[in-house]
């Protein structure tokens, strides 16, 4: 299955931190954030006031950060994903 976003959304599938520090010490998941950056899975089709269809400043491949509140999760096929509108993106993570 998959999903194409509306709009100016985004679908980001969020990349997870490790869940051991550096000493060894095991993090649960309770205590665990929220993933803050995460790759552009899938984008909408962003439209002007007129109605013409508009470029996304992000592309499917995309390293991005993500607002640590906000979105919708979507879980398909086992797998978590984050759907965000563009604007709230934090920014693009240049290599």
């Amino acid at each position: 299955m998959k999903i194409r976003p509306l709009g100016d959304r985004v679908l980001v599938e969020p990349q997870e931190e490790k869940e051991q520090t550096v000493g060894g010490i095991i993090i649960p998941d309770t205590a665990k954030e929220k993933p803050m950056q995460g790759k552009v899975v899938a984008v909408g089709k962003k439209t002007d006031k007129d109605g013409k269809e508009v470029a996304f400043d992000v592309k499917p491949g995309d390293t991005v950060l993500l607002p640590k509140y906000g979105g919708t999760e979507v879980k398909l096929d086992g797998v978590k994903y984050q759907l965000v509108r563009e604007e709230d993106l934090l920014g693009v993570l240049v290599k």
